[in-house]
């Protein structure tokens, strides 16, 4: 059926803020959405609170409105646009719940919309556990055994028919919210009462616990035709037990046999016509017992998933792009395949690779949290490693985690306290399966480590694969490897920093040089969906060890943005996308425009976002080898956060140009000790300030500067490590802390600047002339990180003085730090004085707040300047800001309880909102400025 010419404006609802269970990955779904919709000549608007993704930009949608996510602000969207239709499977539960809420308001009916994509009556099915299990029932799908509660006492009569251990598991909640096991009688209450609390509905399925069975999903697509196709199979590496999302998971499955695959499918398929008769896409969990193969269905999202996204990437199928289409009327063998551009959309991918994402986590951030994985998500974003192999794959994901690992072991980071190990392993956290390595590396019986993790056999198999390609390595030293073993090596994932640790006594850079001789290079292959079977027009690469190489080099000037790695706090979507305008930018001045990044959830990873997309980590070994092949005129290393920043050093020792602001000019910034210095010759105010490399130091400095003082290390992130302490116990205590995490770093001591109020500035420089983007007043005063502070746009409460002095100081700082591009300066005000507290001559998380907020597209300004092709005189820059703009930051404490929730100079905040307010007398400011100023001192 073709589509549906009716339909010619459709409103899109995002997911809001990022908060944890539900990240980056919907705004790309959304991103892909909107654009798949506007190839079709239809008028997209898009209801998103997020100033931060590029989702709520232009680019993307004709309309945008950063709103509250209320049926309010639905209603004022349909009153100002004539909307046909709702798309709401792109945003999460998010989006669900209002799309749902507004329905039962008459909303859509009064204004003649109609839902696509997805059926009202399916989300009620899917989302309403009883009614569900049923369901399932009805159509003989097992599931587990398990009654249904809407009140403490019928929660306890369940438990006592089904018996322990059990699973709670709240409706309508996101990310787990409020689920749990309960091993034991004696802790069901508080379960109970937390899962009833956590669900809006006040109700609860309590199920039979199916411990250490093996989990899947599968991704589907339906058309209105009814036709469906299965996108890919996941396996979770972790047994049942642990939140999908903090699962390690494998695609395709890995151990799964034919006939309990074909069984899945049958099942898959019967559940999502059971749900609805609606067109669009579709995840399915199951659960495998390993003992007999028996399956049982755990859930089914009749929308675009956490796992869509990594589906995607993992196959090249666009599965949010596809599902868009068949939404409005699109039967998939209408839709052209978008990798091979010669077949349809109607056929399923197979992949001659396999990927393996690994979830990143914060703990490090939430002091005393519980660190244990269970049923509630807490993981904060994700990698994806590609690889012809899965123990491959798994070293490429560990070296792209930015956590400091070299792989999955063999890199000075390994655990020798086997009573720790064996106590990980039975109590999964985020380090088990580094634990898992450390484990059979010293003897542990893969037996043993199978049944304290419940984890298949083949898996441990191939991480044994690993521990014996390490001891056969110690027989050689650097010279007379073997050349097929060496080869051997490097197809398994080893990093050069790997093997020189296991060598001893040799560089990574050694190891590199030897493997250049012997010609062990990396090759490229692309990713094209079909094992190879058709020609794929899309340039999406990989890399292995192998003959052939696939990414073909063009003669054209190139340039490569380095991507920010896996979310985390301190390093959000932000950076993917000042990332995607980089690209953007670049392609508009004429290059070839190529992105390195391993985030399987962001559009910066899209297919067809760059020129040439290689999904490889953001990791010096594998970014070398990228550049040496693709020879690009220039590297941009600003956009991309510190993960990007950190690669500089090595570029410029090796002479790699890095495009805009100098390495040299970089370090200086991020080296605290020599900006203030910096400052100190421009004559511009700073905290007092020393240097110590040992505690005795740090008390002795502490004394000259005055308590109470803020120590920090040199080049952090988000605020990582920094305290504030008032006397030299605290100080003491503090700096040890430090200096065991950081050996070799030096510590700073700043004098703090009590009940200062904070400022910031963002400026864009083209060596010449510097344009001041913003100036944010921030609610909270100074020793609360700007990341975790409501932040005002223009400033509320700063004198003329004031500004005048912010704005000489970031002019005199963006030239004497010779910035090409962005520059973020944070201030602190006191007595009418200003001082400086830090420069980051990067992207900031600030930067698309503002963008947003004035509508300007200040990234692709700044990425042009980056790149010459243009000055700052060359724009004319309006700003369209009428009232105030409040960045909202936004906490995900739910997921940590036990935690201090108190805010301080380490960010915890995981995503932002935007709000629009008419001028400093609307009520929400008020009240937001009074909940704040009462420990303020104006």
């Amino acid at each position: 059926m073709p589509r549906d010419t009716s339909i010619k404006s459709v409103l899109i609802i995002g997911s809001g803020p990022i908060i944890i269970g539900q990240a980056c990955e919907f705004d790309y779904a959304g991103s892909q959405a909107a654009l798949s919709l506007k190839d079709e000549g239809i008028s997209v608007s898009i209801i998103n609170s997020n100033p931060a993704t590029i989702m709520t930009d232009k680019v993307i949608a004709d309309h945008v409105y950063l709103l509250p996510l209320e049926p309010e602000s639905i209603e004022k969207i349909l009153q100002e646009q004539k909307i046909d239709a709702v798309l709401p499977t792109m945003g999460g539960q998010t989006a669900l719940n209002l799309c749902i809420s507004v329905a039962e308001r008459g909303i859509w009916e009064k204004y003649g919309v109609k839902i696509i994509g997805v059926d009202l009556a399916a989300i009620e099915k899917t989302e309403n556990r009883e009614a569900f299990r049923q369901l399932m029932v009805d159509i003989g799908v097992g599931v587990a055994t398990s009654k249904i509660a809407n009140s403490f006492l019928e929660g306890k009569e369940a438990a006592q028919q089904i018996g322990f251990p059990l699973v709670i598991r709240p409706s309508y909640t996101l990310g787990g919210k409020g689920a749990g096991f309960v091993h034991k009688k004696e802790e069901f209450d508080a379960a109970l009462s937390r899962g009833l609390q956590a669900s809006p509905t006040h109700e609860v399925l309590v199920e039979q616990a199916v411990l250490g069975w093996k989990e899947y999903e599968l991704e589907l697509l339906r058309d209105s035709n009814d036709n469906v196709i299965i996108i890919c199979s996941i396996e979770n590496f972790d047994p049942m037990g642990i939140h999908t999302g903090d699962s390690i998971t494998v695609a395709p499955a890995m151990t799964l046999s034919d006939r309990c695959y074909q069984d899945m499918r049958n099942q898959a398929i019967r559940m999502m016509r059971a749900i609805g008769n609606f067109a669009g896409g579709c995840n399915v969990q199951f659960s495998v017992n390993p003992a007999d193969e028996a399956i049982i269905a755990i859930e089914i999202n009749p929308r675009v998933s956490r796992s869509s996204a990594l589906a995607s990437k993992a196959t090249g199928y666009p599965i949010a792009k596809i599902a868009a289409k068949l939404a409005i009327g699109y039967n998939l063998d209408e839709i052209e395949n978008q990798i091979t551009k010669t077949t349809s959309a109607y056929f399923e991918p197979t992949l001659d690779y396999v990927i393996v994402k690994i979830p990143r986590w914060n703990f490090d951030k939430f002091k005393g949290a519980n660190k244990q994985l269970g049923l509630q998500m807490k993981s904060v974003g994700e990698v994806m490693g590609i690889g012809r192999s899965f123990i491959e794959a798994l070293q490429k994901a560990c070296q792209s985690l930015e956590i400091g690992r070299a792989g999955l072991g063999a890199d000075g980071r390994q655990s020798r306290n086997l009573e720790e190990i064996m106590y990980s392993l039975e109590h999964p956290s985020w380090d088990r399966l580094f634990h898992i390595y450390d484990a059979l590396s010293l003897g542990v019986p893969i037996e043993s480590v199978r049944k304290a993790t419940k984890i298949d056999r083949w898996f441990l198999n191939q991480i044994m694969d690993v521990v014996n390609l390490e001891n056969e390595l110690r027989r050689y030293s650097l010279n007379n490897i073997p050349e097929e073993f060496f080869f051997l090596l490097k197809q398994k994932g080893f990093s050069d920093t790997q093997i020189a640790y296991i060598l001893g006594n040799v560089s990574e850079e050694d190891v590199y040089q030897r493997r250049q001789a012997l010609n062990i290079r990396r090759v490229y292959k692309m990713v094209d969906t079909c094992a190879a079977e058709f020609p794929a027009k899309t340039p999406y690469y990989y890399s292995t060890y192998e003959g052939e190489n696939e990414s073909i080099v063009s003669d054209r000037k190139k340039i490569i943005v380095l991507g920010s790695g896996p979310n985390r706090i301190g390093q959000g979507i932000e950076f993917d996308y000042s990332c995607v305008h980089g690209l953007l930018a670049a392609k508009e001045a004429g290059f070839e425009a190529i992105m390195v990044n391993c985030n399987p959830e962001t559009v910066s990873t899209d297919f067809n976002m760059a020129d040439k997309l290689y999904f490889e980590p953001v990791y010096w070994e594998h970014v070398r080898e990228i550049i040496e092949l693709e020879k690009p005129y220039g590297v941009i290393v600003q956009l991309g956060g510190q993960t990007a920043l950190k690669m500089a050093e090595k570029m410029h020792e090796h002479g790699i140009k890095i495009i805009g602001t100098s390495f040299n000019d970089m370090d200086i910034a991020e080296d605290r000790g020599r900006f203030s210095d910096l400052l100190k010759e421009l004559e511009i105010p700073y905290p007092k300030y020393g240097v110590a490399e040992s505690a005795e130091e740090a008390i002795e400095v502490a004394h000259q500067v005055g308590y109470p003082v803020l120590v920090r290390p040199s080049y952090v992130l988000g605020g990582q490590g920094m305290s504030i302490v008032i006397n030299d116990e605290d100080l003491e205590k503090a700096v040890v802390g430090l200096l065991k995490n950081l050996p070799g770093n030096r510590v700073l001591i700043d004098h703090f600047l009590d009940r200062a109020a904070e400022a910031e500035s963002d400026s864009i420089s083209d060596g010449d002339d510097v344009h001041i983007v913003g100036i944010m007043e921030h609610i909270e005063p100074a020793g609360i990180h700007s990341g975790d502070s409501f932040a005002v746009l223009p400033p509320f409460d700063l004198s003329d003085n004031v500004i005048s002095l912010i704005e000489e100081y970031t002019i005199k700082i963006a030239k004497a730090l010779n910035v090409i591009g962005l520059l973020n300066i944070q201030f602190a005000v006191k007595n009418d004085m200003v001082y400086v507290i830090e420069a980051n001559p990067r992207a900031s998380r600030t930067v698309p707040f503002i963008a947003k907020a004035y509508d300007v597209p200040y990234i692709n300004i700044a990425a042009k300047v980056m790149l010459g092709v243009n000055k700052l005189k060359d724009f004319t820059i309006e700003r369209k800001l009428w009232g105030y703009a409040i960045k909202e930051p936004v906490f995900s404490f739910d997921k940590f309880p036990e935690v201090n929730k108190e805010l301080g100079p380490e960010m915890k905040s995981t995503g932002e909102a935007i709000r629009f307010i008419p001028n400093l007398q609307d009520p929400y400011f008020r009240h937001l400025y009074k909940e704040k100023s009462m420990y303020l001192s104006r």
